[in-house]
């Protein structure tokens, strides 16, 4: 019998086959865009931290938040390591570590402070510059010459970020609005050094993320060891839960994503993609932490989502270009 007569060709098998084919196709394309995917997701698990931490901060110091925070985080990373590490880690390899660790401590640091001093909304939109900030601080250290289009994306962004503090009028910043911005500057030299240091190197995500982690509770548990204790002794379920996600889910998952992501793509566009972290602050700020913003910050916030899309777009465009332009290149992508 023709194949093409045969039951297999019936029209509920036929349907069958197509939806496996849309399925296949949407697999397909999340398994070729699995690093901006994975990185979306970070800015969503990251989005969602301001509000645990703005919870917290309320109740207890922030240095020991972080102190247990890291605490929890780099326990859970030696587990991992003891069960799916099977190399040795250089010395060249956890030399860097170190050296990230200690920006990535000042970055958080800077950050916690600030949502202390802040809205939980407010917090996860200035903390969207890094955006502007992270293409400048590699055009610097690279060398590379910046689309216009980013850098007008960063203007838009800084705009939305002025309205948003101003609330219904021209006002001085917050001190906690001041820690973020400098948070963002910081994060962006942080991102800069991972692509910097570890592009090209067959460095371990997990070794590096690990020695980042131990390095932050060092730290901030030497910082105050006597409050990190008071906190274990004193810590109802519900703020252990808070110290939990932050440290298993915003430190284990999002840092081992984040340095593996890196590698694989320009620290431009990772910070763009984590850029996207204000939309699900500002979701989840107004929603379960219900925050509010006055219509000028409402427009404030619209800017800075805009700019990060549109950088974004720009960044991305730049670099399909560029590799359009090498020699292995076969033709227009």
């Amino acid at each position: 019998m023709p194949s093409f007569l045969s039951p297999l060709t019936s029209p509920n098998s036929f349907a069958q086959r197509l939806r496996q084919g849309s399925h296949g196709r949407f697999l397909t394309l999340i398994i070729t865009r699995r690093v901006d995917v994975l990185l979306l997701l970070v800015a969503v698990v990251w989005g969602s931290s301001y509000l645990a931490a703005k919870t917290l901060t309320d109740t207890v110091g922030v240095t020991v938040i972080l102190s247990l925070r890291f605490l929890i985080t780099t326990a859970a990373l030696v587990v991992i390591a003891l069960i799916w590490n099977r190399r040795k880690a250089g010395l060249r390899e956890s030399v860097i570590g170190v050296v990230l660790g200690l920006t990535q401590a000042a970055v958080l640091i800077l950050e916690t402070h600030g949502i202390a001093g802040t809205s939980a909304t407010n917090a996860g939109l200035i903390i969207s510059l890094v955006v502007v900030f992270t293409p400048v601080a590699e055009s610097i250290a690279f060398r590379v010459k910046l689309p216009r289009m980013v850098l007008g994306a960063g203007v838009i962004a800084v705009v939305g970020v002025c309205l948003l503090v101003s609330e219904d009028g021209l006002a001085t910043p917050t001190p906690g609005d001041t820690l973020m911005l400098a948070s963002a500057i910081v994060r962006a030299i942080h991102v800069t050094a991972v692509s910097g240091l570890t592009r090209g190197r067959d460095y371990s995500p997990l070794t590096l993320t690990l020695a980042q982690s131990a390095v932050c509770a060092v730290v901030y548990t030497a910082a105050d060891h006597t409050g990190v204790l008071a906190a274990i002794r004193t810590f109802n379920p519900a703020q252990w839960l808070g110290v939990l996600y932050l440290g298993l889910a915003c430190s284990v998952f999002a840092f081992l994503v984040q340095t593996w992501a890196i590698q694989q793509t320009s620290a431009s566009r990772a910070s763009l993609l984590m850029g996207t972290e204000p939309i699900w602050a500002v979701l989840i700020g107004l929603t379960v932490g219900q925050d509010t913003l006055a219509l000028i910050g409402l427009l404030g916030a619209v800017l800075i989502i805009t700019g990060t899309y549109l950088g974004l777009r720009a960044e991305t465009r730049h670099r399909n270009q560029q590799e359009a332009t090498l020699p292995y290149a076969s033709g227009p992508i």
